[in-house]
């Protein structure tokens, strides 16, 4: 037994398993900086729980070494569910994909998000199904061409943070596999949330998907391509000569031209996570490339109260007012039977 005072390191995480992920995969960089961030959340070891579906992203459990669940495709989420509402106490992390949580798991995913669970869902997007050999999937570009879509698909993309948003997640970010700090900082900001904090993971497939993400994952051209959120700050991005930044009128994003002018003096938005809305976020989820940036960050922070502190009330409150309750008696009220054979 460990206890949250001990001294724990990225190697007390480690598992004795061999990691069988592709040369290449984003996949390592996110188990690296999962297994750097899990000593510094003062959570005893022997109660963190790692659960995932089916996928590459699901054989997470394996190299964590926490308890673990590795289940079943897409029911992630109702598994989290009934660990944490049975033992709040623990610390939940959800691993997923975006086929395993979009496509056969949209409804476990939806569910979860909008019970306000006290879980953390990590969701790992690389626009393809990689276990399976390179299929399209809900989350890949319209007209990608792939072994199930060899005329380009034809099927509107889902956005991840979008679809977070509109289940009403109370806590909304996305990171990029490699960028360490990044990522690191956005794992340390959905365990301080209480309620379900949803992280989408930009993550590479260099096998069926290569360089899908490369404008956010290269050091130099990230700069150019992602609009970094900072609560209170505004919306630009950019190389300081040539900053520009985001405006939003009506609820409509479009970009203005900043320079070294004032951002707010040209009607530039700033970022607040906080808004009890989430018209806000949807208007920043709305940016994709390459017409606009791609925001990573925090989209959205808000408290609410989550599913299992409001049942552990329910039960508090029924037994206060009905008393511990009888099973034997429960079973015999009411009609019965008695079947002679």
């Amino acid at each position: 037994m460990t206890s949250a005072t001990a001294k724990l390191t990225s190697k007390d995480f480690q598992s004795d398993q061999d990691i069988r992920w592709c040369p290449g995969c984003g996949d390592y960089s996110i188990l690296a900086n999962v297994q750097r961030v899990m000593p510094e959340l003062g959570v005893p070891r022997e109660n963190f729980v790692f659960v995932s579906g089916i996928g590459c992203s699901s054989r997470f459990p394996y190299y964590m070494n926490t308890y673990g669940m590795h289940t079943i495709h897409g029911r992630a989420p109702a598994f989290a569910t009934g660990i944490k509402a049975s033992r709040p106490e623990l610390s939940v992390w959800v691993v997923t994909g975006d086929g395993d949580g979009l496509s056969i798991g949209g409804n476990h995913l939806l569910h979860t998000i909008r019970r306000n669970i006290d879980i953390q869902i990590l969701l790992f997007n690389n626009r393809v199904y990689g276990l399976t050999k390179g299929q399209y999937s809900p989350t890949s570009r319209l007209g990608m061409r792939t072994k199930s879509t060899p005329d380009g698909a034809i099927d509107h993309p889902i956005d991840p943070i979008a679809f977070a948003l509109g289940a009403g997640a109370t806590f909304v970010a996305r990171t990029v596999d490699v960028n360490a700090p990044h990522l690191q900082e956005m794992l340390h900001r959905a365990h301080a949330h209480r309620g379900t904090a949803f992280i989408e993971i930009l993550q590479n497939c260099p096998v069926y998907n290569d360089d899908e993400w490369i404008e956010l994952e290269d050091r130099k051209k990230r700069v150019e391509a992602s609009l970094v959120l900072q609560d209170g700050e505004p919306l630009v991005w950019g190389a300081e000569d040539q900053r520009r930044g985001i405006r939003i009128g009506d609820g409509i994003p479009s970009v203005v031209s900043v320079g070294a002018d004032d951002p707010v003096g040209k009607g530039v938005a700033i970022h607040h996570e906080r808004y009890e809305t989430p018209a806000y976020s949807f208007a920043l989820a709305s940016l994709q490339r390459p017409e606009f940036p791609l925001p990573i960050g925090v989209f959205r922070a808000v408290e609410k109260p989550s599913y299992e502190r409001s049942l552990a009330q329910q039960v508090t409150d029924a037994v206060s007012e009905r008393g511990e309750g009888d099973l034997a008696a429960l079973l015999h009220s009411g009609d019965t039977w008695t079947v002679d054979k």
